[in-house]
């Protein structure tokens, strides 16, 4: 019998001659970019350093698009921002040592988040290999080490002729769910020798496939099925599956009310008369959930944010779909599905036993509830400042736009309180927590795809971290707005410190005139106010290119529910 991966497609005397005389003046940076080109990669990030130039001289031969930007962590939350937009592994091109490093917060964002990120980097050369002391300049004893704990996977080269199968192994790792970062590193000295090896002309990397065992769904859906109270927790998995629309059917067919953790933002309508929206923060949520007899939680370990600082304690029966088999019943005893999210829905949906609408009518009026409850908990506090100044982003933004919050105090507003109109389109550091994300990002988004305008939300302390970046933005000429929130200092830390302390320690700050600074890159700028942000960030959004917009104001943190 003959399979079809038997067969092997028979060269054209072409490609022979073509392959028996490799152009001259290629060396093994070009196998690096031409087996990315073959793959199917278009843009790459990163910045150059002196053991990597093999890589970057290759790129002008190539047909790859460069973005490059100022700092290497910039440069991975950038990659991070590409890959999550377009479901492809974003290229993200280093030197070795304080390069290579530099990037490694980025990379447990993207880690954390299931980002496909394709790190390559260049190591010392293959004489000082092998932990010994030679002096080499950024020489690390154990370069890979420091990405083990972090990447999914890590791929050292030692020859040319290794360069296509480690990056396209990587490639197909960093595409496998759950999606992440992997990392490659190449010998300086393997980059720049001149290579005879024929041109890379084609990738086989496709990402395998992570179905649910029939087994358990069938059990799943016996239990949602005969459920009296069910509802569904929606995570990240789910949009980074592209699952929203199988989530919808299911939720309708068991009339099951659905939260989205800040991970799963848009993956369920807003206003969907099932939707619990994002207000997985309040006990109101909390209670709710805690109350289903069964909860079935997609593409979510019911981590730190998503289970209100682990106070939630399910009385029901928990049926949890995950890809990544180390968060599988990591806080919660449950039937655990080792799944990818979208293939795991679409079991269920073919063996649920619909419910009517009309056969419970209850579950739409006891989502109305639990949400008039929140809006009374939160009118209570007086936070009307807050909740103006996140309304006239919503309206400003475009539907379809694409926004990339910072660890800032708007952002965390916007966990629980804004509505993104769609999956895949709020993104914020809330895997790994990490300062410095939100512009950077939008920069790579924007560089996914030029025709929407891109928003970026910071605080002041948090611009600090990628104020370099406006450089790249002007360079490219690169459609985001950047909106900095100037509370004069880290401000959700100084809410925990006086919370905690009675007074905060290092959490205010000196700023530049942030208007002037982004004025002196050749970005505009302008200073606004919360009466008309609105007006001036929909400006900005719909005027071409990089902006600015700086609104000074002192937010504050609605009261947790998970200290009481």
């Amino acid at each position: 019998m003959t399979h079809d991966h038997d067969l092997v497609l028979r060269p054209t005397q072409a490609q022979i001659d073509a392959a028996l005389n490799p152009p001259a003046g290629r060396s093994g940076g070009d196998l690096v970019v031409e087996t990315l080109a073959g793959l199917g990669a278009t843009t790459v990030f990163g910045l150059p350093g002196q053991h990597a130039l093999g890589m970057f001289d290759a790129l002008r031969r190539s047909s790859l698009r460069y973005i490059g930007l100022r700092v290497e962590n910039n440069a991975g939350f950038a990659a991070d921002a590409y890959g999550r937009i377009t479901g492809e592994a974003a290229p993200l091109l280093l030197s070795t040592g304080p390069g290579a490093l530099t990037s490694l917060a980025a990379l447990q964002e993207a880690a954390a988040a299931s980002a496909p990120v394709l790190a390559i980097s260049s190591q010392i050369p293959t004489a000082g290999l092998g932990g010994g002391r030679h002096g080499y300049l950024h020489e690390l004893p154990d370069q890979a080490a420091s990405f083990r704990g972090v990447v999914k996977s890590v791929h050292t080269v030692r020859t040319q002729s290794q360069i296509p199968s480690a990056i396209e192994a990587a490639w197909k790792s960093a595409l496998s769910v759950p999606h992440g970062p992997v990392w490659v590193e190449i010998p300086q000295d393997v980059l720049l020798a001149q290579t005879r090896i024929p041109v890379v002309t084609g990738g086989d990397a496709f990402p395998e496939e992570l179905p649910p065992r029939p087994e358990l769904t069938a059990v799943a859906a016996d239990l949602l099925s005969k459920a009296a109270r069910p509802a569904i927790i929606a995570g990240g998995g789910v949009v980074r599956s592209d699952a929203s629309g199988k989530l919808k059917q299911l939720a309708e067919a068991l009339q099951a009310p659905v939260v989205t953790t800040p991970g799963g933002k848009g993956a369920f309508p807003w206003t969907h008369p099932l939707s619990l929206q994002s207000w997985i923060e309040d006990r109101h949520t909390t209670d709710f959930l805690e109350d289903a007899d069964v909860l079935l939680v997609v593409g979510s370990g019911l981590g730190e944010l998503s289970s209100n600082y682990h106070t939630f304690k399910p009385r029901g029966r928990v049926v949890q779909i995950e890809a990544d088999l180390g968060k599988l019943e990591s806080n919660h005893p449950a039937l655990g599905i080792h799944a990818d999210a979208r293939l795991a829905l679409q079991a269920l949906l073919e063996t649920v036993e619909p419910v009517a609408e009309r056969a419970r009518p209850e579950a739409a009026e006891r989502v109305r509830e639990v949400l008039t409850k929140v809006a009374e908990r939160l009118a209570a506090q007086e936070l009307t400042l807050e909740q103006e100044v996140l309304a006239s982003v919503r309206k400003a933004l475009p539907a379809d736009s694409p926004s990339f919050w910072d660890m800032t105090i708007l952002a965390y507003w916007a966990w629980s309180a804004f509505d993104a109109k769609g999956p895949n389109h709020m993104h914020s550091a809330q895997g790994a927590g990490g300062l410095g994300y939100g512009f950077p990002a939008a920069l790579g988004a924007a560089a996914a795809d030029p025709t929407r305008p891109v928003l970026a939300v910071s605080g002041d302390g948090g611009a600090l971290y990628s104020i370099a970046e406006l450089a790249t933005a002007r360079q490219y000429d690169l459609n985001v707005t950047w909106l900095i929130v100037d509370d004069g200092g880290y401000g959700i830390l100084r809410e925990y410190m006086t919370d905690a302390f009675g007074e905060p320690t290092a959490t205010e700050l000196t700023r530049p005139d942030y208007v002037a600074l982004a004025e002196s890159f050749g970005v505009p700028g302008v200073r606004t106010s919360a009466q008309t942000l609105e007006a001036d960030l929909a400006k900005a959004l719909s005027t071409p290119g990089p902006s600015v917009v700086l609104l000074p104001a002192v937010l504050r943190m609605f009261a947790p529910t998970h200290l009481s």
